[in-house]
């Protein structure tokens, strides 16, 4: 055993140096956190629902220890098209603690961050229909499962302040938080509109580590390489990177043309990890379509399994193994940028997003992402924390994604149109209130209906959900 973690040990260290070359980085995942004078206040203009806990909530924060206890709640209704019409509910809890050893007092540059997540309740993928999800919050921990994970537990080393280092169980998910999208809790819903879904094969909570530089002011430089097979249930460090390592790597650079605020962004990703590839024998096409898992994807492979299960069941056996793919890599460029600001404030006004992203297409099942869109930050008269955004999403998937289906039954698998309008209503600091509209013209063109072998037009789906947002 101590063999084999010496051997991964190495693996990691070659992998994070290779990395470091790539000079590359998912934005920055650890801060310092944020902390008011006061957690207490009147009921209405608290940071937090519970306050200061008679002051005891403070003094923990001029030691730099802050606890956190979130509940996301997200009821979501598909008024029309899709596989069926219905509503359904779906809920997260989450608690966060952060911990900054320099205010501590036990030595400088250190930042230590936990986070546990809890689910409960339906999700709504079933009757959308879509394979990209319409609740993100939906994905984690597992997809459409009620459970809970460990989703960060991470130590961040400062050895300078332009240089740092990362090592933990990293929560890739909540690392591409920006002013416009990136947080499902306030911001956008939909997967698509969140992040780019050409990084599909990225795990959302993987242990690893990497470097973060801060070359200068308003540039965040990281690299970090993860264990492929990592989910946010997985924790166990006994098999981290047996099966190879993803690399991922970007840099964010602040922008302010015409003094405007906004940023820069280019990711890359890598992996050397095995993978069933798509392009198989049409005996093993069940294989490349449910064995491996995608990430970010809500459930693909149950909805495509059922479909061969009863057009194609001959071929639910393989008759050879299934072909491979060695590596596979991805590359996604964005931009956020106010259009109009306010004097004086940066972080209010109107602006625009994009982000456009490609992959090898085998073994990623999905070859470009595309997102754009417009996000008003406290710009309604009145209400300065209020935000709204418009955005659409497009997701094209590898023409070499279960070929068969496309040709035999037209079931079209070509490419997944999303357009989201948001309003979050911020009713407190503490609380938040998000009005959220969905327009989904789904990858897969046609349903199964009843018991018989019956495939139907699969309509536009219409999506409406009421998020509400509790800090305690």
């Amino acid at each position: 055993m101590m063999g084999d973690g010496s051997r991964g040990a190495r693996y990691l260290g070659a992998i994070a140096i290779v990395a470091t070359v790539l000079l590359a980085a998912a934005p920055s995942i650890a801060q310092p956190v944020d902390i008011p004078e006061t957690w207490g206040g009147d009921f209405w203009s608290r940071p937090r629902l519970t306050g200061s806990w008679g002051g005891w909530r403070d003094e923990l924060g001029k030691k730099g220890v802050v606890l956190d206890v979130d509940l996301l709640l997200t009821p979501q209704s598909n008024f029309s098209g899709g596989v069926h019409t219905d509503g359904v509910f779906w809920g997260n809890a989450e608690y966060t603690l952060n911990v900054d050893t320099d205010k501590l007092g036990l030595w400088p540059g250190g930042f230590f961050k936990f986070s546990g997540l809890s689910s409960f309740g339906d999700g709504i993928f079933g009757d959308v229909g879509a394979l990209v999800p319409v609740n993100t919050a939906a994905i984690v921990p597992e997809p459409n499962d009620e459970t809970s994970a460990l989703m960060n537990a991470t130590f961040a080393q400062f050895l300078s302040t332009k240089f740092g280092l990362l090592v933990g169980k990293i929560d890739t998910l909540d690392s591409a938080q920006g002013a416009f999208t990136g947080n499902y809790r306030t911001q956008f819903m939909n997967t698509g509109l969140i992040l780019p879904m050409s990084l599909a094969l990225v795990p959302i909570s993987a242990y690893g580590g990497g470097i973060i530089a801060l070359p200068w002011e308003g540039a965040v430089l990281t690299a970090l390489a993860l264990d492929p097979n990592g989910t946010p249930t997985e924790n166990d460090l006994d098999d981290a990177f047996d099966g190879g390592a993803t690399v991922v790597a970007s840099a964010k650079v602040a922008v302010e043309p015409f003094g405007l605020a906004g940023h820069q962004s280019a990711t890359g990703m890598w992996s050397n990890k095995g993978r069933v590839s798509l392009v198989q024998d049409p005996s093993n096409v069940l294989t490349s379509i449910a064995k491996e898992r995608f990430p970010l994807l809500g459930d693909p492979g149950p909805i495509l399994s059922r479909i061969l299960e009863r057009f194609f069941p001959n071929l639910l056996v393989p008759t050879q193994p299934a072909n491979r793919e060695s590596d596979t890599w991805a590359f996604t460029y964005g931009f956020e940028q106010y259009l109009w600001q306010p004097e004086g404030d940066p972080k209010r006004g109107i602006g625009l997003f994009f982000n456009f992203g490609i992959t090898d297409g085998n073994p990623n099942p999905i070859k470009y992402s595309y997102a754009m869109g417009i996000v008003g930050n406290g710009v309604v008269p009145g209400r300065r924390d209020d935000t709204f955004g418009v955005g659409w999403a497009r997701t094209e998937f590898s023409d070499k994604l279960v070929p068969l289906l496309r040709q035999n039954l037209n079931i079209g698998l070509d490419r997944e149109d999303a357009v989201e309008i948001f309003y979050n209503v911020a009713l407190t600091s503490w609380l938040n209130v998000t009005l959220d509209l969905q327009v989904i013209d789904q990858a897969l063109s046609k349903k199964l209906r009843g018991s018989g072998a019956n495939l139907n037009e699969m309509d536009t789906a219409v999506v409406g959900g009421l998020r509400t947002y509790i800090r305690f």
